[in-house]
């Protein structure tokens, strides 16, 4: 059995062997292994994601060839990809202590790190960890201090408050994949999902789906047949599943009902308590009126009882829903084909993974008109952010490729790091040279409400600032975004006309789609950005879209819904206005 829990001799995919050869290394680096060769496998890693060499069902011969590997160290990755694990690996393994594995997760905590915990205060679990984090010894530890001790308890309290805890995005496909499994049960007449994945969240702490099935016995019997579910018999009743799924591990909950009353209990499971009970005209609630005599046949004909427009599941949260709707904003929700072009994405000039042509080519393939090409500024250093030379240089292939593409047209953008006072990477006639700028929060992420409302505020100001690029810089699940002021951000961006990024990334989702409503009333535009690293990253899009939504989100108040001349013309119009 290997560290990720997977059978021997099942051919894992590519992305857990590179986590397993990831953790290979750190552990590597935990026991001190020799340098040069850690290197190596480092720059192997490196070179598989970076170039996107498969190694799924290669063998050690042509990982040698293919991706340039030692023997060693392809004869490792083979034996990672066809067992899950390495005598190797065992052998690293066998002189850790399991909870050491688990404190290498903790963010900011590297292998040298670790290994001073262990050696130093005998810590070798994330309980340990915590405890002596609340006492005080790790500010004490050399080379840690206080400000290191406060910053990892904030990361082992939000894993902790997190555990269980999956993205909208990561379960998505499985959840449906398992509707369509338990639809083929005999006497299933109709499955859907319900609760918080019913509602799109985006972040789900139980699966909930709702049954239509005559004989809810017969049902539960065959559901314990499926693989990957549990059942917990303790916890559930005639008419409810519970249990989880075993991969990932996921809390479940599954609802039954009669064919007769589906479109009621669906209503009755999907919408949250504020939205069940907001009181209607004439003071009724939707759940009085859904528990009327008359039988309901769908949710139309409920939502035409309430004098209402139907109103779509991601919505029902008890937020704005039902003021949209008396506005009759609910028709013009955005939906994924307005889009008509995609900013904020990075290529090979800094550190994406495909070249600005490959993303270009495949973003035409798409449909869409336009790219706005944004990699990394060159404080990012990191990222491989872009000096005024490389600038140059993107530029003049982006004049060619449009010349080549057209009417297909990229758009030169920059992803500008906002300093610590608040100012963007580059002097003036840099920053001139480009079409729009996402001006967006990389480092020195550890700041108060107030230095980090200031700090955006500051960089809202500036001219140069076309969109802000997710304001909190948080990372759902991950870390958490830096406390802003959302009402002094929103309210500067209308003043100074910059549009605010909903980053599409599954793992950010930021801004927060509880504050596009505000922006929407201010004004302000909202920008769909995928953040995408590589063409597949534009699959996101659809995330931001359903965050959109979820805000109360139109076509007219988005600003990548218009066209490629549309928003050409609103670029040059926009820098003719700076002095």
């Amino acid at each position: 059995m290997s560290i990720s829990g997977t059978n021997i001799f099942k051919i894992l995919d590519q992305k857990t062997i590179l986590r397993l050869l990831k953790r290979s290394i750190q552990l590597m680096e935990l026991h001190d292994e020799n340098s040069f060769k850690i290197r190596n496998y480092q720059s192997a890693l490196i070179n598989l994601d970076r170039n996107e060499i498969s190694v799924v069902g290669k063998s050690a011969e042509q990982l040698q060839s293919e991706a340039g590997m030692g023997k060693s160290i392809a004869e490792f990755v083979f034996s990672l990809a066809t067992t899950g694990t390495h005598p190797y690996l065992e052998d690293l393994l066998s002189k850790t202590p399991t909870g050491i594995l688990e404190v290498l997760e903790i963010k900011g905590l590297g292998p040298k790190k670790v290994k001073a915990l262990w050696e130093e205060l005998n810590i070798t679990s994330t309980h340990e960890l915590l405890e002596a984090c609340q006492s005080g010894q790790i500010a004490k530890a050399k080379g840690f201090g206080e400000k290191t001790q406060v910053s990892i308890l904030a990361s082992l309290q939000f894993r902790e408050a997190n555990q269980g805890k999956w993205l909208y995005a990561d379960l998505e496909e499985m959840v449906e994949a398992l509707g369509a499994k338990i639809k083929e049960i005999d006497g299933v007449k109709e499955v859907m999902a319900v609760g918080e994945f019913g509602r799109k969240s985006e972040i789900i702490e139980v699966v909930e789906l709702l049954v239509a099935t005559e004989n809810h016995a017969d049902t539960v019997s065959q559901l314990s047949g499926l693989e990957n579910l549990e059942y917990n018999k303790k916890l559930s009743s005639p008419f409810k599943w519970r249990g989880k799924i075993t991969d990932p591990e996921v809390n479940m909950l599954i609802h039954f009902a009669q064919p007769s009353h589906f479109v009621e209990e669906k209503i009755v499971r999907t919408g949250t308590k504020a939205h069940l009970l907001y009181p209607l005209e004439g003071e009724k609630t939707l759940i009085e009126i859904l528990r009327e005599p008359a039988l309901i046949t769908s949710e139309d004909e409920l939502f035409a009882k309430a004098e209402l427009p139907w109103i779509p599941e991601e919505l029902r949260e008890g937020y704005i829903e039902f003021d949209l709707a008396k506005d009759g904003k609910i028709p013009q929700l955005l939906e994924d084909n307005d889009l008509k072009g995609i900013l904020h994405n990075h290529s090979t000039y800094s550190d994406g993974k495909h070249t600005l042509r490959q993303m270009a080519e495949y973003c035409k393939e798409l449909g869409y008109e336009y790219l706005g090409i944004s990699d990394h500024s060159r404080s990012a250093f990191y990222a491989g952010g872009l000096e005024s030379e490389k600038v140059q240089k993107q530029h003049q292939e982006i004049d060619q490729l449009n010349q080549e593409l057209a009417p297909f047209r990229i758009f030169k953008g920059i992803e500008s790091d906002i300093l610590t006072d608040g100012s963007l990477d580059y002097p003036a006639e840099v920053l001139a040279s480009f079409d729009f700028i996402v001006s967006s929060i990389h480092s020195n992420l550890g700041m108060d409400r107030k230095k980090a409302t200031s700090r955006l505020l500051t960089a809202i100001m500036n001219p140069y600032t076309t969109i802000l690029g997710h304001p909190t810089g948080r990372l759902l699940l991950r870390r958490e975004g830096y406390p802003i002021d959302h009402k002094a951000i929103i309210d500067a961006c209308a003043i100074y006309n910059v549009v605010i990024e909903i980053n599409a990334n599954p793992w950010r989702l930021d801004l927060d789609w509880k504050w596009i409503n505000y922006a929407t009333v201010k004004g302000v535009k909202l920008s769909i950005n995928p953040d995408a690293h590589e063409m597949e990253g534009y699959a996101d899009m659809k995330y931001g879209v359903i965050a959109g939504r979820k805000g109360g989100l139109t076509k007219d108040m988005t600003f990548n819904a218009m066209s490629a001349d549309e928003i050409g013309k609103y670029f040059q119009e926009r820098k003719s206005k700076i002095k």
